[in-house]
């Protein structure tokens, strides 16, 4: 018997399937993988070049930064001048309506209304020649801070003209207006002639925003600012490791990696950089294939553990991609160390860490494999880990996260040290940025959301984690409380195999918490019928009415019923297997031998004396039943000695042994050992001798 199961031959069925999920998985990795620039590199201005030494592979121009051109656009646009196109025959058609109506409709037309008339015409005249604008154009004008324009009429370009003099419709009415009335107070007549006439309606906008002649002049000027400032040229080394980020280096790297970009749109270098990726996540991916199934097979056979394997492991690359490739915040928010924490929850300690680091490798793809990263996290996967071994209540939670957040500042802090850079001001050494910290604190933060990520995984893949087995330990629930009512003596005896079952569980290293749980459940049956079981028993004996078939079927039932509980109350599976396992494929003894003494001669149906099973398939199970049935036989003992316990407990677990009962379960002969020494222990702390306590003479 050995802890885990290492099957040395597979079916071809398995490796198709470990094939087409590796291929699955590459698949949508080096799909989101950004491969602009391959990766995400990480430096500032006054700061070492953190990595190799970078030469230029191809000659590529320095672009100026977007700072220089906007500066640069912004003096040119000074000069920008947009196009406006003068209507003269649309302003001449409207002079001449007004003279129309005005002679039309000003009856008795005299001299002092000849000369009226002639001045409103001329003041048209004038502020159409000096351009009418609408107050959409004027708007548009002053909010891009143009001081003059281009005014063109036919092919010919006419003039420019200034902005300020450029009238809207209200402006060349109110302009007309003021010298009407100044022309009558002059005349010494009344205002009657003007508001009767209606002079807005003759003032429309004349010249009018030629928008294609406009954007050619603005492309044409925008067009004449050199995006470059010089070259670099092949082979030339840009920076070196260690060398100070100056401006103008800084700018030959942003260069290099624009045009980097380019020539991958182009299609010269993608293919390349794809298939360093594939051959990358696939060599990781087959590296953790290869742990599972020499280590961890009883996971690859459980479809729930390797789909949220699958998942999760996939999940931190795709989100690390996703913020790479749209340039978003920092990835060092990620709450990385959360997978750490999943896997060890629901599975175990070294599948947590061999899992995070998968992850943190496929992620590195996006990020230039960079050293501080890799090592921040994987040591924040440890630290996660460690801090939280077995869940069973919330504030373990926050003060994980808290440990976590400040074993990576510290730890970060500590890679920055090692660099030269200083806490201090130095002048000849660079100061850290503490504004990184930011990233690790808010990342810790995050690492809280994975308490109610748990709730949702274990609701969706079946899982039971060991805050929701602690919750089912309270001997307040609806099930553990009617067993304490109707068969008080059952509820002791499941008290005491828990509190056996989980000392023998955290000897050999199995989940104390579950088989705790398991042990205060695995009879509730046994409430359907209490007085059918010698411990709710007080003198009479309703076993002395049946025969000995009917008896072992009553017994057999409590497995039966107790399932139907269990399912009644949605207790989760892992709980539920321990109620049908706890007696395995055994039999009633008692009344099985007592049949075959009184009929020796009679064949017998062993099955009518045999538990439904099956028999333990988890190291839990396996102690489970073993913790009851040493402690359901030690009620039996007439003198509690070490002699007789060691007796009991060697013979009723080598007699499991050889009935086979742990051949399905991953248990092995050191764990039975061990096993055996702390039930013996055990039992002869509960049954120890008291002293008798001396009379008061009289």
């Amino acid at each position: 018997m050995s802890r885990y199961n290492h099957p040395h031959e597979y079916d071809w069925k398995v490796y198709l399937i470990h094939f087409l999920v590796i291929a699955l998985m590459s698949t949508v990795i080096v799909w989101f993988l950004p491969r602009e620039g391959n990766s995400q590199l990480y430096f500032e201005i006054g700061k070492p070049w953190p990595y190799n030494k970078l030469l230029a592979p191809f000659e590529f121009p320095i672009y100026k930064s977007d700072v220089q051109i906007k500066h640069e656009r912004d003096s040119v646009m000074q000069t920008y001048q947009p196009y406006f196109e003068m209507q003269t025959s649309l302003s001449a058609d409207q002079v001449r309506n007004f003279a129309t109506t005005w002679n039309r409709d000003i009856h008795g037309l005299s001299h002092t209304g000849r000369i009226v008339r002639d001045f409103m015409v001329r003041s048209l005249q004038e502020v159409y020649q000096n351009g009418v604008v609408s107050n959409a154009d004027l708007a548009m004008l002053n909010s891009d801070s143009i001081e003059s324009i281009r005014i063109y009429h036919g092919v010919t370009s006419l003039q420019r003209r200034k902005v300020i003099q450029l009238m809207t419709q209200r402006d060349a009415y109110l302009y007309i207006r003021q010298g009407y009335e100044h022309l009558i107070d002059s005349l010494g007549l009344t205002q009657v002639m003007l508001p009767d006439i209606n002079l807005e309606q003759y003032i429309i906008p004349n010249i009018i925003y030629d928008e294609k002649k406009s954007d050619d002049a603005r492309e044409a000027l925008e067009d004449a600012i050199a995006t470059s400032s010089g070259m670099v040229y092949a082979g030339t080394s840009i920076i070196d490791r260690g060398d100070v980020v100056t401006e103008e280096t800084y700018q030959k790297i942003i260069s290099y990696q624009q045009a980097l970009r380019s020539r991958n749109k182009a299609g010269k270098e993608d293919d390349m950089v794809m298939l360093g990726q594939i051959l990358y996540v696939v060599i990781v991916l087959v590296c953790f294939a290869i742990y599972f199934n020499l280590f961890r097979n009883d996971y690859l056979i459980s479809l729930r553990s390797m789909t949220l394997v699958v998942i999760i492991t996939l999940a931190f690359p795709l989100i690390t991609s996703f913020i790479v490739r749209n340039h978003y915040l920092s990835v060092y928010i990620i709450p990385y160390a959360m997978l750490p924490i999943i896997v060890r929850i629901f599975m175990d300690s070294r599948t947590a860490y061999i899992s995070h680091t998968v992850s943190i490798l496929l992620s590195a793809v996006a990020l230039q494999y960079r050293f501080e990263f890799i090592s921040t996290q994987l040591m924040a996967g440890l630290i996660a880990i460690y801090s939280l071994r077995e869940l069973s209540e919330r504030s373990q939670m926050i003060r994980s996260a808290i440990v976590v957040t400040i074993s990576s500042m510290l730890f970060y802090l500590s890679l920055e040290l090692m660099q030269g850079h200083t806490l201090l001001g130095h002048e000849s050494m660079q100061s850290i940025e503490f504004s990184f910290f930011n990233h690790l604190l808010i990342s810790g933060v995050f690492l809280l959301f994975a308490y109610p990520l748990l709730f949702i995984l274990e609701r969706m893949f079946g899982f039971t984690s060991n805050v929701t087995l602690v919750e089912l330990s309270n001997i307040n629930n609806s099930l553990l409380r009617n067993l304490s009512e109707v068969a008080p003596g059952t509820f002791q005896h499941s008290m005491q195999v828990s509190n056996l079952a989980s000392e023998v569980a955290r000897k050999i290293g199995a989940n104390s918490q579950l088989v705790r749980t398991g042990a205060l459940y695995h009879d509730i049956g046994k409430s359907y019928n209490p007085p059918f079981f010698t411990e709710n028993q007080s003198g009479y004996n309703p076993h002395s009415q049946l025969d000995y078939e009917d008896s072992a079927k009553v017994i057999i039932r409590h497995v039966t019923e107790g399932l139907q509980m269990a399912d009644k109350a949605k207790l989760p599976k892992v709980i539920r297997d321990f109620i049908c396992t706890h007696h395995g494929r055994g039999l009633v003894k008692y009344f099985y031998i007592s049949y075959r003494n009184k009929f020796p001669d009679k064949p017998v149906d062993e099955a009518a004396f045999t538990y439904p099973g099956p028999n333990p398939q988890t190291l839990e199970q396996a102690i489970l039943m073993m913790a009851d049935a040493v402690e359901a036989s030690s009620r039996s003992l007439n003198e509690y000695n070490e002699g007789n316990i060691s007796e009991l407990v060697e013979r009723i677990i080598d007699g499991q042994v050889n009935e086979g009962f742990f051949k399905e379960c991953p248990i092995t002969f050191r764990d039975i050992m061990t096993a055996k020494e702390v039930l013996k222990e055990k039992l002869m702390s509960i049954y120890h001798t008291r002293i008798s306590y001396p009379t008061l003479n009289k």
